[in-house]
């Protein structure tokens, strides 16, 4: 491994010759070969599928995992985007000139080699890859054993653009090693590798946060919530409500816990019921949820519990007070949001919680790179240090001051 990301860090040398221009003309070229490659990626995806079937894999996890020519078309679309938007690296953030008479600039500059570590889903090898190119960082990539033939496809079809254009392939390096082992060797090569973003299960984040001497950003677990307010639209938050959850159950900006306002309980928990039962949903709710509508009882566990599957858990709440303290006791600082026509209500609510993204009268599940205006992204960071939220190509970089001098020597 070490010889490996030792060819990673000697590629990062390459991409500061790269002008914007050809970061975004590589970038199409690599979007049209992954639509040229749809049925090839589609065979490999159809493999990586029926291990899935093998393995018992959940449902949920088999979304995650499968490539379809709408996923695919996704895919390209993303590179597209991330194409589109504009130069990251070299941008002078500001400016001054100090009493000696320095001029100085602050300029951002790529971080440079970046560890991306990822269970199930193959198109964050593409969106991963392209976001690292155009910030002309060098990715390693990591993907789970359950997707490696999808991976590797991927990779392939983005290697060949490079070697096309005379650069090394190591610039999107794939370690095949799907392994715990493989794991703690990367997270440790500080050496050669400047950042580590996992994204993953609670048990991978927990490890990598605990064992890793390259800096990490962490894509930690997504365990949202909505709050629907007595003030609330019922039909907007219907609607509002029902997407949230059902979706894509398996994705991390999906809400796991529902609270609603005690006042306005008794009039919509029937009617969401009833569209909840209509999708397959199981719903776990408090002993006052179950007064209302007939539920699983749900026990602590539950409300710490991100399911990643299609199942809700609910609770009855005496107002926006309750609402902050359950989400400050159970949430993971990623997505929630509040459903109400309160504007007073509202803004108590979005100052409050201290979650990366917060919502007023919309679904959690807009938290995305994509969504955002981002092209795609490297991961949903609940870190507060460096990147917070979907995490873009700004996040992939960092700055450097440059200081013009005219022969200044320091009293």
């Amino acid at each position: 491994m070490e010889q490996f990301l030792q060819e990673a860090k000697s590629a990062s040398r390459v991409l500061s010759a790269l002008s914007g221009h050809e970061k975004n003309r590589i970038l199409k070229e690599m979007a049209y070969a992954i639509r040229a490659n749809t049925m090839n990626l589609i065979e490999a995806n159809a493999l990586d599928m029926s291990d899935a079937d093998k393995n018992s894999l959940s449902l949920a996890l088999k979304d995650r995992l499968l490539l379809d020519e709408k996923r695919i078309e996704g895919m390209a679309k993303a590179i597209e985007d991330i194409a589109a938007l504009k130069e990251p690296v070299g941008r002078v953030l500001d400016g001054w000139v100090t009493e000696t008479n320095l001029k100085i600039e602050k300029v951002s500059i790529p971080i440079g080699v970046i560890g991306i570590i990822y269970e199930s889903r193959p198109n964050v090898t593409s969106d991963t890859a392209a976001l690292c190119f155009k910030s002309s960082n060098v990715c390693v990539l990591k993907g789970g054993k359950e997707a490696e033939n999808s991976n590797r496809a991927i990779a392939q079809i983005l290697q060949a653009i490079l070697e096309k254009n005379s650069l090394p392939k190591a610039l999107i390096s794939l370690i095949l090693d799907s392994s715990r082992e493989g794991v703690s060797k990367l997270i440790k090569m500080d050496k050669y590798v400047d950042l580590i973003i996992p994204r993953g299960g609670e048990g991978l984040i927990k490890f990598v946060s605990q064992n890793a001497t390259v800096s990490v950003v962490k894509h930690d677990k997504g365990l949202c919530h909505t709050f629907i307010d007595k003030d609330a639209d019922i039909k907007k938050a219907l609607a509002v409500c029902v997407n949230a959850k059902c979706r894509r159950v398996g994705i991390c900006g999906a809400m796991e816990t529902l609270l609603v306002h005690e006042n306005i309980a008794q009039d919509i928990l029937p009617l969401l019921k009833s569209e909840y039962d209509k999708l397959g949903t199981t719903l776990k709710g408090c002993q006052n949820t179950a007064k209302i509508i007939v539920v699983e009882a749900a026990t602590e566990e539950d409300f710490e519990t991100e399911y990643l599957d299609n199942i809700l858990s609910i609770r009855v709440v005496k107002d926006v007070h309750a609402a902050l303290e359950h989400i400050q006791t159970y949430g993971s600082a990623h997505s929630d949001a509040i459903i109400t026509e309160n504007y007073t209500t509202a803004e108590e609510f979005l100052n409050g919680v201290d979650s990366a993204c917060v919502y007023l009268n919309a679904s959690t599940q807009f938290t995305d790179g994509g969504e955002f205006g981002f092209g795609a992204e490297v991961g949903i960071s609940t870190n507060k240090l460096h990147a917070r939220g979907p995490m873009g190509i700004e996040g992939l970089t960092t700055y450097k001051y440059k200081i013009y001098g005219s022969g200044q020597t320091r009293a």
